[in-house]
Parts: structure tokens; C-alpha cells; sequence
């Protein structure tokens, strides 16, 4: 039996249905990567549309978050988590019979409605049934989880798009997802909604949604002129919604936790440049290492396998040493770590030798183990548990617009260098300028964010 609570929940059961959604989410993320090459040349996408079939799910993702988190205050975290798993794996199913790239693209959307639920309630729930004294240690594990997923997925996905197909990567999730769905069912009892009985607030969770989408899609096109007019619209949308937030009296997000609470802000912050400044360097070294390096997939997974399995290996330990030690100057210290990775990507060449490029992945790594698990421990520590599911929503807002962000300007610089066109290899040398920039640009970001993490103040008095 795992261990219960005093009101007889089961803590560990919930720890595994949890870190099992983090693992089978975060592989599907690292392998489809993996598969982009096969993908565009099976379907025939150029370089800005085959950025989309990577792009399109955390966007998706990120619209839902913060609705999906008030939707879980309100009417319990398990079964928000519980809709989510069914339609993620629905999404997974339908993506296996695509026929086209914009069908595939579709599915990925379908598939991000999903994976929000997931996101939004998986380290609520955490929160919900670990105390402080052992929390940090919790959502180690899972990150630990997150990572490991991330470890594994450009070995599974390029084994499997090497000699089975790219589809097999969806079938996979298939299969993880029934195999979550069954322990939900099976193990996980008793429900959280702190907020229970608190009314839905629809209108400010079209607004977020439309101006996230309208922002984050506008810099994507950027420098075209829609862009820039998408990103204004967008702009106008955030003070409406910020103005309707203050008004209404059950606001989907409580604009509160903004205006007085400099941990949960900055902390916030924090992770929205991390997540921006290194989401795009598994897309972009996953076609470096085949268009460039004329590596197979499954040997390109073997070698972007290093940074998430640092990651994997030292996040339990940072989230450990955040329950003693003030969060924010180990995340920070991890911050820095990141910006020297990043510096070293920002040297790669056509003759760059591998163990270079792991060098770089495995600083990066070590980096983010440090960052991840004590931020998340500090932004989840500086709420109350009414607002659990809303702070795990936003620091997951944050995560999915970075990746976004990430790849939006990977995208970007793609179709300045190279445009609108199949990368084939008059193209590499435009390419490989491509890939460089954007690592320069990450990294500048990176360490603006290291001063983001340490302004966040102290978590403990």
C-alpha cells in the first residue's frame, strides 16, 4: 500500500499517476523531434510549416492552461486530469492516420487540449497531498520523470521512425496513455477542489485564450506585416483582460497574485525565459545533426539524449536541496549554467566534432536540473491552496509559451536565412547560420533571466 494522508489519501498513487502523465508527455515532445526530417519528406513540408507540426502543440497547450486550472479548482484536479488523459490519447490515436501534414498538424492541436489538462493539474495535485516539508522532494520526482521522458524519447522516437515509421512514436503514446488511464481508474481515490462551488469565469477564458493566441501566433509571422498587427491586437486583448480579471468577482485568474506576491511574479518570469531560450535547441540540433552532420535519427537521439539525462539524474537531488536551501539562488546558479550552454551552441560548425556538442548538452542539462525543480518549488510554496491549481496552470503557461516563444523565433530566423523551402543541401550552410544566430539569441535571453531569478526575494523569512 502507498502512503496515505489523514484524510486516506494515497500519496503515492497519486505521485505515480502524475509522474507517468510527465513521462509519456515530455517523450512525445523529445521524439517527434527526432522525426521532423522523416515527417517533411514524407508529406513534402518546407522548413516554416514543418516548424508547426512542433510549434502548434504547445501553443494549443498554452491557450487552455489557466481555464483548465480554474476548471480544476473548482471541479477537482483528478477529474480535469482524468478528461485530459481520455482526450489526449484520443489525439494520439487520430494522429496515427493522418494523411497529410495539415491533418497532422489538426491532431497536434487536438492533442495539446489534452495535454493541457495534464499540465495544468499534475504538480497541483502534487502540491494538494505533499506538505512543505516534502514537497520539493515530490516534484523532483517528477521532474525527474519530465527529464527522463525527455531523455528517452529521441532514442525511442529515432529508433522507431528509423526502422518502423514516424507514426509508431503516436501508437506508443497510445499504448502509455490506456496504461494511465487504467491506474487513474484503478489507484487513484478522492478528489481537490479547494475553490468548489466558485463560479467559471468564461468570458475572461476567451479572452486569455484569443490574446495568447493572437501574440503568440503574430511573432511566429513576424516580420511580416500581419505579424506585427496580430501581436497589437493581441496587446489590446491583455488589457481587456486584464481590466475584466480586476472586475469580475470569480475571475479565472486572480490578478492578486501579480500585484502582491514578488516570489510567485518573479519566479514566474523566470521560467517563462528558460523555457524560451531552450525549448527550440532540440529542434534545431535534431536537424543540425541530420542535415548537417548526416547523422540517422536513431543515431541523432543517442546524441541529443545527454541533456535531458542530466537533467534526469540531478532534479531530484535540486528539488531535494530546495526544501533547505533558498530556492532562488540554486535556480539561479542553474540559470547561469544554461547561458554557458547555450554560449558553447552559439560556436558549432559544419566540422564541429560531437563530443563538443554533447559537452554543451550536458552543461545545459545540468543547468536546468538545477533551475526546474527548486523555481517550480518556490512558485507553488507562495500561494495558498486555493489557488494551487491556478499557480500549477500559470508556472505550466509559462513553460508552453516559452516553448512556443522558443520555437517562434527558431521559426523566425529560419525564414530570414533560409525561407520558405525544403531544407535540402544547397541550403545547409543557411541552415547551420540559422541554428547559430538563434543559439546567440538564447543565450543573451538566459542570462537576462538569471536576474529575473534572483529578484525574486526570498521565499523564507
Amino acid at each position: 500500500m502507498g502512503r496515505r494522508t489523514g484524510n486516506n489519501v494515497d500519496k503515492t498513487a497519486v505521485l505515480l499517476v502524475v509522474a507517468m502523465a510527465a513521462f509519456f508527455n515530455a517523450s512525445m515532445m523529445s521524439s517527434i523531434n527526432v522525426a521532423l526530417p522523416t515527417i517533411g519528406k514524407e508529406f513534402a513540408m518546407d522548413a516554416i510549416i514543418l516548424g508547426w507540426v512542433a510549434t502548434v502543440y504547445p501553443l494549443t497547450a498554452a491557450a487552455f492552461l489557466v481555464p483548465f486550472g480554474r476548471l480544476s479548482d473548482i471541479y477537482g484536479r483528478k477529474r480535469i486530469f482524468t478528461y485530459g488523459i481520455l482526450i489526449y490519447t484520443l489525439a494520439s490515436f487520430l494522429a496515427t492516420v493522418s494523411t497529410s501534414g495539415m491533418m497532422l498538424i489538426a491532431f497536434r492541436i487536438f492533442q495539446g487540449i489534452g495535454a493541457s489538462a495534464l499540465f495544468t493539474t499534475g504538480v497541483a495535485l502534487i502540491t494538494s497531498v505533499f506538505g512543505p516539508g516534502e514537497r520539493g522532494k515530490a516534484l523532483g520526482i517528477q521532474v525527474a520523470c519530465v527529464y527522463t521522458g525527455l531523455a528517452l524519447g529521441p532514442l525511442i522516437g529515432g529508433f522507431l521512425t528509423q526502422h518502423f515509421g514516424w507514426r509508431t512514436i503516436f501508437w506508443l503514446n497510445v499504448l502509455l496513455g490506456l496504461i494511465i488511464i487504467i491506474t487513474v481508474f484503478w489507484r487513484l481515490r478522492g478528489d481537490w477542489a479547494e475553490a468548489k462551488g466558485a463560479r467559471f469565469d468564461i468570458i475572461g477564458s476567451l479572452l486569455y485564450g484569443f490574446t495568447l493566441v493572437a501574440v503568440i501566433y503574430g511573432f511566429t509571422q513576424l516580420p511580416a506585416l500581419n505579424g506585427i498587427w496580430l501581436i497589437l491586437l493581441g496587446s489590446l486583448g491583455i488589457f481587456a483582460f486584464i481590466q475584466w480579471e480586476k472586475r469580475t468577482s470569480s475571475p479565472v485568474l486572480d490578478i492578486n497574485l501579480f500585484r502582491h506576491n514578488t516570489v510567485f511574479v518573479f519566479s514566474n518570469l523566470a521560467a517563462l525565459i528558460n523555457y524560451s531560450a531552450t525549448f527550440a535547441v532540440t529542434f534545431l540540433l535534431s536537424l543540425y545533426l541530420q542535415y548537417t552532420k548526416g547523422f540517422s535519427p536513431q543515431n541523432a537521439g543517442l546524441v541529443l539524449v545527454f541533456m535531458p539525462a542530466v537533467q534526469a539524474a540531478f532534479s531530484p537531488f535540486a528539488g531535494r536541496l530546495s526544501d533547505r536551501v533558498e530556492p532562488r539562488l540554486i535556480a539561479s546558479a542553474g540559470m547561469a549554467l544554461t547561458t554557458a550552454g547555450l554560449v558553447l551552441l552559439g560556436f558549432l560548425g559544419s566540422e564541429t566534432a560531437i563530443w563538443f556538442v554533447i559537452t554543451a548538452l550536458i552543461v545545459l542539462g545540468f543547468g536546468f536540473a538545477l533551475f526546474s525543480s527548486p523555481n517550480t518549488n518556490a512558485i507553488m510554496s507562495s500561494v495558498e491552496k486555493g489557488a494551487y491549481g491556478v499557480a500549477s496552470a500559470m508556472l505550466a503557461a509559462m513553460r508552453q509559451i516559452g516553448f512556443t516563444l522558443s520555437m517562434g523565433i527558431a521559426m523566425m530566423i529560419l525564414s530570414l536565412y533560409v525561407g520558405r523551402v525544403e531544407i535540402t543541401p544547397e541550403y545547409y550552410p543557411q541552415f547551420l547560420l540559422s541554428a547559430k544566430t538563434a543559439f546567440i539569441i538564447f543565450s543573451v535571453l538566459c542570462f537576462g533571466g538569471i536576474f529575473a531569478s534572483l529578484a525574486r526575494g526570498r521565499l523564507r523569512r
